[in-house]
């Protein structure tokens, strides 16, 4: 996968993407990226407003089928089920889910349903979506789930005993969870998938550092110009482009040699830039048992499960 690039993208005419956040940054690029390449994109955005403009900035490129637009808010619960209800009614199949869209290191919030912002948007809201649109991607041949994590995962510890940031809020230490939780997430729903004999492949992907609008949120909700005159400094000069920062989440999503339970990242300076390569997370984010216990907690949390279908468990579970 050496200087990959948008270009190698195979062929997907026939093939369904969703892609979460899919007005700006990675999940425009990607969107893009795979209209190009004979895709059909549905665009799940929050703001009806920025995804039209979207929606119409993608089919200028789009070579396949005509793109489509769905209304989803990852931080409500309601929208979600909205969301894949619409889906199930228009949609044979997905053979992609990219789970792309994110906030990062926010003031204090809550979700519709009283979750911390981050951990509600990243996780919480990626897992509900995942699993109610379950059986769209098993009727797909070989369906896969893309979710996009970040190198800050690293900075990340499961407070298992507040989950939801009840209580000593750190917005860095909270975005650092919601990441790990994803990596957790990700992981977990590969083996899961290879225990049952399934299909679906399952794996994660990070941009590096990439100049998005996602830095500044946080500092534009706060009203703090100094801080986002320096996020909008730093990306000018050492963060690499938003095209650049989609690769990784681009070739997981397409690339014929990925494997299930992979993590794609930047192969440069600590990976945050560069083309994409298989890359490492930090320990904890292959722990088997705090994936199984993150797992249990997002199905109590939610009020959503996966409908597995009858089948015999290999000898790996």
């Amino acid at each position: 996968m050496s200087h990959w690039t948008a270009g190698e993208i195979p062929d997907q005419t026939g093939r369904t993407f969703v892609i979460t956040g899919a007005n700006s940054g990675l999940g425009l690029c990607s969107a893009r990226a795979l209209a190009r390449h004979g895709a059909e994109v549905i665009l799940a955005c929050r703001s009806p407003e920025r995804g039209k403009t979207a929606l119409t900035d993608v089919a200028t490129v789009a070579s396949g089928a005509d793109p489509r637009l769905l209304e989803l808010d990852l931080a409500d619960l309601g929208s979600i089920a909205q969301a894949a209800d619409e889906l199930r009614s228009s949609t044979r199949r997905i053979d992609v889910l990219m789970n792309n869209a994110g906030v990062m290191a926010l003031p204090l919030r809550r979700t519709a349903d009283d979750f911390e912002a981050q951990f509600g948007t990243n996780h919480l809201g990626h897992f509900a979506l995942t699993a109610q649109l379950f059986p769209l991607l098993l009727a797909a041949d070989a369906p896969r789930v893309v979710t996009t994590s970040s190198i800050m995962h690293r900075v990340g510890r499961m407070r298992w005993d507040d989950l939801n940031w009840q209580r000593g809020y750190r917005k860095w230490l909270a975005y650092g969870q919601s990441k790990l939780a994803n990596l957790l997430f990700a992981f977990e729903l590969d083996r899961q998938a290879k225990e049952r004999a399934l299909t679906l492949s399952s794996m994660a992907a990070h941009p590096g550092y990439a100049s998005t609008h996602l830095q500044a949120a946080g500092s534009e909700i706060t009203g703090n110009k100094a801080m986002l005159w320096a996020t909008n400094l730093g990306n000018r000069i050492f963060a690499q482009s938003d095209q650049m920062g989609a690769l990784p989440q681009l070739y997981a999503a397409t690339a014929a040699d990925v494997e299930g339970g992979q993590f794609y990242g930047p192969s440069q300076l600590f990976e945050s830039r560069g083309s994409p390569k298989v890359v490492r997370a930090m320990p904890a984010a292959y722990n088997r048992e705090s994936a199984r216990r993150l797992w249990d907690r997002s199905e109590e949390l939610t009020g959503v499960e996966f409908a597995w279908p009858a089948t015999t468990r290999t000898s790996a579970s």
